[in-house]
């Protein structure tokens, strides 16, 4: 299955390269703007692979991947927050299928309206939100919860290795909504509430608490729909460095009040600066998401899950549902055509073998004593 990975060379796209590159079922096009950093990396790759110089942004997109057999087009190339739909709508346009690792709650949620009819006609599949969010969160919460009669509350949070690679791309949509009105379900209502604004500690199994703060993703969304008991779901990230993470919370308030109007344009001097804190930090990132409901047996229970990542290999997390469902693809075992957002696509025991891969050590503990933990 000749593959496209548009950003093949970025932080995300090398990665999902790099693991499907050894496929014997997938031929691997490197795709980007700059032919000369997609041309080292291929190189870099090995026999295999090839690349393309193309730029997503441009009306030929669809003839381009047309002429060179593209069966499938994964798009890494974020920030999705401000991105309409003109990559996936070119790549059902071409006759090919489609995943990316789109956060932005808009993107995704809007997905399965704005384009099922157009790859219901092509007769393929398009997945948004292969990444950790909502396609590994929604794992985790449906394995959590297997039993049980409600699920009540969901609170989980992401805590990224300060050594870990950074993208500017990544940090520009982070700070996309910092400060910025967030529509969050809350006992049982819409609240609003503002990104990155009030940090709160978060336990973590193997990592040391951190302070968390509001960030806006698709499952705050999706996931009042699809857990119908659900009275409140919350997201944070949780950044290593006490510092850094208040100074994004200083930033939210500046943009509140009105002393910023555009934070996300500070994304490259920040990522930089970024490394200034790297001695204090580590190379250990981790995940933990809390589920309290109602069990089989009328009694409330709540159980967390924890994720530890060493080595600062955090990043292939959000890689791994686009690599796991690339995977079914090449092999046909996806039959389905349309447009849906990455929920119940992927179980957790799916991800347990690229956990392992990474030597990631996961935890599942029973709260039950102490909610609210």
């Amino acid at each position: 299955m000749k593959t496209v990975i548009l950003g093949g060379y970025g932080n995300f796209g090398a990665r999902i390269c790099r693991a499907l590159n050894n496929d014997p079922e997938i031929e691997i096009v490197v795709a980007g703007r700059d032919a000369d950093r997609a041309a080292n990396f291929c190189a870099e790759l090995g026999s295999g692979a090839s690349y393309l110089r193309i730029d997503a942004a441009q009306g030929d997109l669809a003839l381009s991947l047309r002429n060179i057999g593209a069966e499938l087009v994964i798009h890494a190339a974020g920030p999705f927050q401000q991105q309409g739909y003109q990559v996936p709508l070119a790549v059902a346009s071409a006759g090919a299928h489609y995943i990316d690792l789109a956060d932005g709650r808009r993107f995704v949620c809007d997905f399965p309206h704005a384009l099922n009819d157009a790859f219901r006609s092509s007769g393929r599949i398009a997945i948004s939100g292969a990444s950790t969010v909502p396609a590994l969160s929604s794992a985790v919460i449906e394995h959590l919860a297997e039993g049980w009669k409600q699920i009540h509350e969901i609170d989980y949070c992401i805590a990224p290795a300060q050594t870990a690679p950074r993208g500017v791309a990544t940090f520009a949509g982070v700070l996309n909504y910092c400060g910025a009105p967030i529509r969050v379900w809350q006992d049982g209502e819409w609240v609003t509430r503002y990104g990155w604004a009030n940090p709160q500690r978060v336990e973590f199994a193997r990592l040391g608490p951190r302070i968390g703060a509001l960030c806006d993703i698709p499952d705050l969304e999706l996931f009042p729909k699809r857990y119908r008991d659900v009275r409140s779901v919350m997201f944070r990230a949780a950044l290593e460095i006490g510092l850094t993470q208040r100074t994004m919370s200083v930033l939210s308030t500046f943009r509140r009040a009105g002393l910023i109007k555009r934070p996300e344009r500070l994304a490259g001097f920040l990522n930089a600066t970024a490394k200034i804190f790297d001695c204090f930090g580590s190379a250990l990132g981790g995940m933990v998401v809390r589920v309290t409901g109602i069990n089989a047996s009328d009694m409330p229970v709540q159980h967390a899950w924890h994720i530890a990542a060493d080595h600062d290999h955090g990043p292939e997390i959000p890689c791994m549902a686009a690599i796991l469902l690339a995977r079914r693809l090449a092999r046909k075992e996806i039959s389905e055509v349309g447009a849906q957002a990455c929920m119940g696509w992927l179980t957790l025991s799916d991800f347990e073998p690229e956990f392992s891969r990474w030597n990631m050590i996961t935890d599942v503990i029973d709260e039950s004593g102490h909610h609210g933990s």
